[in-house]
């Protein structure tokens, strides 16, 4: 199929609508949809908070005039009914409003779309043309389809650093490397988000919240703590005001019993076969199963660099400050020592951008 230039700009303006619902979907995908008729939009909208209404019923709900003999463009397949569905399927109502044309981006994997709604269009008559700007939107939407198809999160570590890779000094001093634009950016990160975790390591040195404060917030991410022991202190800050999961191995009933009273999920994972610790990539299967699409870790060089040796985490992103700590500061990854250059963890740059006076890099890992 051959698009017009009417036809991406339209994509385009889908795209854009649906970044409007990244932060509130999920576990559902943050879609957008234009619907054009004579060459001008009559309507168009995106996947409201929690999922519903999706992008296309928000569309056609805000249509100025009759959709019928329109073009829709959406940017994932509309849905069909499946056992879990909220609300009448997309495709049917595109089918009751006699649409003429869908133009959809992507088809959608998950198991109760999976083309059934593109085969729903294409069997009352409609037009289907599909794969405009699919690039840009797997792209967009990588965390829910990595969940999807892979049944893990999307795992971006986030680190700070100096110059010359350091995070904190020897004696544990951090606060702060970076500035304070770096920060609220990472409150963003937060934000879009579906959970964000740290290990107990972290928390004991450093006690956060990892709640989002720096930018306006519709829904605060899940806090995920892994601790394997349940060391965690009746105090810390994760624990305030619940919304927190904790990752455990072997921790004492008691103590999980008394956070459980406290509105705190504890879940048990598998332990690794050598180490008895947390098995990292069943730990990522469990989030996974609870419908997390995007992971984000805050937390030290140990944790850091396991999740990377499991080979868990998708992408890196470093904000760099313009400063040196020397040598005996502390590092990024904790890795074990590699007899190779071919054994090295190969990433790809995907962004690099300033922050105040920091830079933020985004790297995808290579696998």
């Amino acid at each position: 199929m051959r698009f017009t230039a009417l036809d991406h700009a339209m994509m385009a303006r889908a795209i854009q609508l649906a970044e409007k619902g990244r932060a509130v979907t999920t576990p559902n995908p943050f879609v957008g949809c234009v619907i054009v008729k004579r060459g001008r939009i009559i309507g168009e909208g995106f996947t409201r908070a929690g999922g519903r209404p999706h992008a296309e019923a928000d569309a056609l709900a805000k249509c100025q005039e009759s959709a019928e003999g329109s073009t829709v463009y959406s940017t994932l397949e509309p849905c069909a009914l499946h056992a879990n569905s909220r609300g009448p399927a997309c495709s049917d109502l595109l089918i009751a409003a006699k649409v003429a044309r869908v133009v959809s981006a992507l088809h959608d994997p998950f198991e109760g779309v999976d083309g059934k709604g593109h085969d729903n269009l294409v069997s009352a008559g409609i037009t289907l043309d599909t794969g405009l700007m699919s690039m840009e939107v797997e792209c967009q939407l990588k965390a829910f389809l990595q969940r999807v198809r892979s049944g893990r999160p999307y795992v971006t570590l986030k680190v700070a650093a100096s110059l010359d890779g350091k995070t904190a000094l020897a004696n544990g001093l951090s606060q702060w490397i970076t500035s304070a634009a770096a920060r609220r950016d990472v409150h963003t990160m937060r934000r879009d988000s579906c959970a964000v975790m740290t290990g107990i390591g972290t928390l004991l040195v450093d006690d956060p919240a990892l709640t989002v404060r720096e930018v306006p917030c519709e829904r605060q991410p899940l806090r995920v703590l892994l601790d394997s022991r349940l060391d965690v202190g009746d105090g810390a800050k994760i624990l305030e005001g619940g919304n927190t999961l904790i990752v455990t191995a072997t921790g004492a009933k008691t103590r999980c019993d008394e956070l459980l009273d406290r509105g705190i999920e504890v879940i048990r994972v598998p332990t690794e076969s050598v180490k008895g610790k947390v098995d990292l990539s069943a730990m990522m299967q469990a989030l996974g199963k609870r419908k997390i699409n995007a992971l984000m870790v805050e937390t030290g060089a140990k944790l850091n660099g396991s999740l990377l040796a499991a080979g868990v985490v998708d992408e890196i992103v470093a904000y760099i400050a313009p400063s040196i700590l020397g040598d005996n500061a502390k590092g990024l990854f904790a890795l074990e020592p590699l007899a190779s250059l071919r054994d090295k963890i190969t990433l790809s740059f995907s962004d690099v951008r300033q922050i105040g006076p920091d830079l933020r890099i985004t790297a995808r890992i290579i696998t």
